[in-house]
């Protein structure tokens, strides 16, 4: 009985020195005066580089406005879609501020903070195309692009089982192209996304075909083992939520097409 009791106080003494070993990244953070944010490359009206040459959207504003709660500076470390787990996971980064949906499959991997937006996926297509719904958009010898490691692959992987699915690595306007330029004969992707990235091509020149599929709420995103700064990060939307800087971001950035007088 003494060696049993022995046995599990020096399991508890051990895991309690591993929990005190292990650093908290907001220390780290605060330390370093800088947060280390991982981003998409291109993906308009979320995080993209401007007309000026600066890296501005509605994440990238968010992730501006934690750093000045937190008194550090930002750092923006830019990733294709499908490289910002992995970059967060390498510990590259601190968190990741992206558009996001807290999925199942993906909160394995990481913690989701609470979400800042509710968004769903969508097909578009060719302006004056036949597709009028699901049924006519999977039928064999239709392509459809999507992006590689999204949300809009796994559900389109669903969705789709005669259509061909083509997955594009980089961001969404990738996908576009692929359909103005003949590669492709759909885009199924988020579509706040979509319809903005469209205002960097020519007018009418795509629509949506009726339908919302995957209706999830955004968020950023932490390591698992950081509970620290998965409960300030909450603590952070809730604050920025009731004063309004929240809702003022999203109607600038998500909820009009504003931004683009200004980028």
């Amino acid at each position: 009985m003494r060696k049993l009791l022995i046995s599990v106080l020096v399991a508890v003494f051990t895991l309690g020195l591993v929990g005190m070993a292990a650093a908290d990244t907001v220390a780290e953070i605060i330390k370093r005066g800088e947060l280390r944010v991982a981003c998409q490359t291109q993906g308009p009206p979320m995080s993209f580089v401007d007309k000026k040459g600066e890296r501005t959207g509605a994440v990238v504003e968010i992730a501006r406005l934690m750093a000045k709660e937190m008194r550090v500076k930002v750092k923006f470390l830019s990733y294709d879609w499908d490289g910002l787990i992995p970059a967060l996971m390498a510990k590259k980064a601190d968190i990741l501020a992206a558009d996001m949906g807290a999925t199942l499959m993906r909160s394995l991997k990481v913690s989701f903070t609470v979400g800042y937006y509710d968004v769903y996926a969508a097909f578009f297509a060719k302006k004056g195309a036949k597709y009028k719904s699901l049924a006519d958009i999977d039928q064999p010898g239709v392509r459809v692009a999507v992006l590689l490691g999204s949300m809009g692959e796994t559900d389109a992987k669903k969705l789709l089982k005669k259509a061909e699915i083509k997955s594009y690595k980089g961001g969404g306007p990738m996908l576009i192209n692929a359909v103005l330029g003949g590669k492709a004969d759909l885009v199924f992707n988020d579509a706040v996304s979509v319809i903005a990235q469209l205002g960097d091509f020519p007018p009418n020149s795509m629509e949506a075909v009726p339908g919302k599929y995957s209706e999830v709420p955004i968020c950023f995103a932490v390591r698992p083992e950081d509970a620290h700064l998965l409960r300030w990060a909450n603590r952070f939307f809730s604050l920025i939520r009731s004063d309004g800087r929240l809702q003022g971001i999203n109607d600038y950035w998500i909820n009009t097409l504003e931004w683009r007088k200004d980028h």
